[in-house]
């Protein structure tokens, strides 16, 4: 996806806005809900931003396809499914993943105004790197850092511009400090194998990154 607009609000460290973050997370939450975009477009609250981005390009929906096809086969017999275009949200701020795996049923996991899902029972979220300096910003740093955050266990990137591609595991978070603890980054071409949690051994490889 590439950024539209950014920064409806500078933002937003707890010790450099004379604005108190829960009142500007409420309006920007309030805003969000507000707000009327032109088909093909998306809004997510990002560290104290709304970002308005289009729909991937045909590159970024064919990973995203293959990836989905692939984890409904292993979670196959599960209770766990994967899911496109869900908001998941978390305290006032609402992002929406690539691809999310959650329950079968997810009405196990609603947020309070049953405007997505909540991150706490989200077992896995997936983002398709999209070209340009914001785009790869938001996914490599600023949404690492929210989903760290909410502490959901397991973030993966597939990034094509790293190099030539990489896919990066990311496990461990540490909610306070917005960070993964452990990294495994491997090359394309190498499989990935997600090491724990309800997809455990599924292995992101070159069936799924081939160009």
């Amino acid at each position: 996806m590439t950024a539209l607009a950014y920064e409806v609000i500078p933002v937003t460290d707890d010790t450099q806005t004379s604005v108190p973050v829960s009142d500007l997370d409420e309006f920007l939450w309030q805003t969000w809900k507000a707000m009327e975009l032109p088909e093909g477009y998306r809004a997510e609250i990002i560290e104290g931003s709304i970002e308005v981005s289009p729909t991937g390009r045909r590159r970024h929906g064919v990973l995203i396809n293959r990836l989905r096809q692939a984890l409904e086969f292993h979670l196959k017999g599960s209770d766990f499914a994967p899911y496109q275009d869900i908001n998941v949200l978390h305290r006032r701020k609402v992002w929406i993943p690539d691809l999310v795996v959650g329950p079968l049923d997810l009405d196990e996991i609603p947020d309070e105004e049953d405007l997505g899902v909540d991150a706490a029972g989200v077992a896995l979220v997936v983002e398709v790197v999209s070209p340009g300096h914001q785009n790869t910003a938001r996914d490599r740093d600023r949404k690492r850092r929210e989903y760290a955050r909410a502490g959901i266990p397991l973030y993966v990137l597939i990034d094509d511009h790293d190099g030539d591609g990489t896919v990066v595991v990311l496990t461990a978070p540490n909610p306070g400090k917005a960070t993964y603890a452990d990294e495994h980054r491997v090359p394309y071409g190498t499989d990935a194998v997600i090491p724990d949690g309800p997809a455990k051994g599924f292995a992101i490889g070159e069936e799924i990154t081939r160009a």
